[in-house]
């Protein structure tokens, strides 16, 4: 497995205008994926919830590497 914040979930995309780009991080497809299910308490601290939701993705990431 490789480490790091940056490995593309989604290694590329191609765009409307034929360009491919690389995607988003793994790191960040985790923490949207933990954003799903924090969003379902309610809070309306959206802050605090994004920061929950990275410190998940950290985590994830975290345990991914070993």
């Amino acid at each position: 497995m490789r480490e790091g914040n940056y490995f593309p979930a989604f290694p590329v995309v191609k765009t409307a205008d034929s360009e491919w780009k690389e995607g988003m991080s793994l790191r960040d497809w985790f923490a949207g994926q933990a954003l799903n299910g924090l969003a379902s308490w309610g809070a309306s601290d959206y802050q605090q919830l994004v920061r929950h939701a990275y410190d998940i993705a950290d985590a994830m990431m975290k345990e991914r590497d070993k």
